[in-house]
C-alpha cells in the first residue's frame, strides 16, 4: 500500500540536492511568465541513458553547500529528464512539468515504464499527472509544496490511499514538504508580480 515514506538523514539531503535541480527549472518557468513548477526524474542507480552535463551539475552544486560530501556526481548520474510548466509557451494544457519529464524520460529510454524512478516536483501534483504517474509505473513522488486547491496526493484529494487508489494497477510512494519553504516563496512572489502587471 502507498504510504507517505519516512527519512532517513541521507535520504533527505539526496531528496534536497534533486529538489534543488527542480527548483531551478521552475525558476526557468517563471522567467518565461509560466507559473514556476519545476521537475526532475531520477533512476534509482546511475544507468547509461542518463545525461547530465558537467555546467548542468556545476549549477546544482553551487546551490548545494555540501557539493564535496555528499556523493553529488553519483546522483546527477541517475537523472534522467528534467523539465518546467510550458502549457503557455506550448500552448498546451498538459504541458505540466510532470508531463514533461514523463515524456522526455520516455524517450530516453525507449520506455513508456519508468520502473523504478522518482519524480521530485516543486508542486503537490494534479490529478492529471497523478494519473500519468501510475501509467508511468514510477516508483515515488517526492514534492516541495503542497496544493490546497488541485493537489491529487493529499490536499484536495489523496488519490494513492488504498481507498481512493483500489482501481489503479499500479501505486507509488510519496512524500511532501521537501525545500517547501523555498517553493512556496517562488510561486508566492511570481504570483504578487502577476497581480502587480495586471493592475
Amino acid at each position: 500500500m502507498a504510504q507517505p515514506i519516512s527519512n532517513c538523514q541521507d535520504l533527505q539531503r539526496e531528496d534536497e540536492f534533486f529538489m534543488r535541480m527542480a527548483l531551478a527549472q521552475a525558476a526557468e518557468a517563471a522567467a518565461l511568465g509560466e507559473v514556476p513548477v519545476g521537475a526532475v526524474l531520477v533512476f534509482a542507480t546511475a544507468k547509461a541513458e542518463a545525461q547530465v552535463s558537467e555546467a548542468e551539475l556545476a549549477e546544482t552544486t553551487a546551490i548545494s553547500e555540501a557539493s564535496q560530501i555528499s556523493g553529488e556526481a553519483e546522483w546527477a548520474a541517475r537523472v534522467m529528464a528534467r523539465g518546467h510548466n510550458g502549457p503557455i509557451t506550448h500552448h498546451d494544457p498538459t504541458a505540466h512539468a510532470e508531463i514533461a519529464v514523463i515524456r522526455e524520460a520516455a524517450k530516453v529510454t525507449r520506455n513508456y515504464r519508468l520502473d523504478g524512478a522518482t519524480l521530485y516536483v516543486t508542486l503537490e501534483p494534479c490529478t492529471m499527472c497523478v494519473g500519468a504517474l501510475v501509467h508511468a509505473r514510477v516508483q515515488r513522488v517526492v514534492f516541495a509544496a503542497s496544493e490546497p486547491k488541485a493537489g491529487a496526493l493529499h490536499s484536495a484529494r489523496a488519490l494513492m490511499d488504498a481507498e481512493q487508489s483500489g482501481y489503479f494497477n499500479h501505486r507509488f510512494d510519496w512524500q511532501g514538504g521537501v525545500l517547501k519553504d523555498e517553493a512556496s516563496a517562488m510561486l508566492s512572489a511570481f504570483f504578487q508580480q502577476r497581480r502587480r502587471s495586471h493592475r
